[in-house]
């Protein structure tokens, strides 16, 4: 299932340590610059394990992309 071209990061169901950095994302106001970049990177879109992961293991790039600073 290829969920980023479907849902926004508001509406995704994150998991484990993804769910950390998506509060963040959103707390930050950041959701539509996120959904960007991924739509830009991932024009194909992502499953929801592959999102997930990016979130989870990868927060500090997501950080440095949206202009976020590390927590």
């Amino acid at each position: 299932m290829k969920v980023t071209n479907e849902i926004n990061l508001a509406e995704f169901n994150a998991w484990q340590g993804a769910e950390d950095t998506q509060e963040t994302i959103l707390n930050e106001g950041k959701e539509k610059q996120f959904d960007d970049l991924i739509n830009e990177l991932y024009s194909n879109g992502l499953t929801a394990t592959e999102l997930n992961d990016l979130l989870w293991f990868d927060s500090d790039w997501v950080y440095k992309q949206l202009g976020i600073e590390g927590e």
